[in-house]
């Protein structure tokens, strides 16, 4: 998201009250209207900024001042968050495709990246997301207290991919 969000260009939390939001708008309303703006030439270039700003704020207070477009703007947002992480994970893989190592304190999850590096997690990271992993031979599968699906972020140990552990808790 390259893009300043409405809340940035407000400067306040996209937890923040209406109030919160009003207060601020009108403070960057007072401080960067047009007609406060002094008319010189030394300052032309600064007044464009000013004004440029000034219609960002416009617009994010008529986003944010109205209930049901600030509830749709934050569905949009939160969808364009998730499409940016998607876009990020080279692949998904499972358990089953990553190779284990025992270093006897933990289990070692590895799984080969296309640069030639690996992915890797060992079993005391997921144990602290609340997966507990199990090695039955040579199979491995994961225990959740809430016996919930989920997943986790895997970096590559050289370059920028990433992969998604994908821990499917039916295949226990």
């Amino acid at each position: 998201m390259l893009q300043e969000t409405h809340y940035e260009v407000l400067n306040v939390k996209e937890d923040a009250s209406y109030d919160e939001i009003r207060t601020t708008y009108r403070s960057a309303v007072l401080s960067l209207h047009p007609d406060k703006l002094l008319r010189t030439s030394e300052t032309s270039s600064v007044n464009q900024r000013s004004g440029d700003r000034f219609l960002k704020v416009q617009k994010a207070w008529e986003i944010l001042s109205n209930s049901s477009s600030r509830l749709s703007y934050d569905n949009e947002l939160r969808n364009s968050r998730r499409d940016i992480l998607t876009a990020e994970v080279a692949e998904d893989v499972s358990l089953d495709d990553m190779t284990v190592e025992d270093d006897g304190k933990a289990l070692e999850l590895f799984y080969q990246c296309r640069c030639g590096d690996y992915f890797s997690v060992d079993s005391l990271e997921l144990q602290q997301m609340g997966y507990s992993l199990l090695r039955e031979g040579s199979r491995i599968s994961a225990l959740n207290v809430d016996t919930l699906p989920g997943s986790v972020i895997l970096p590559c140990g050289s370059c920028s991919l990433k992969a998604r552990l994908v821990i499917n808790m039916d295949d226990n």
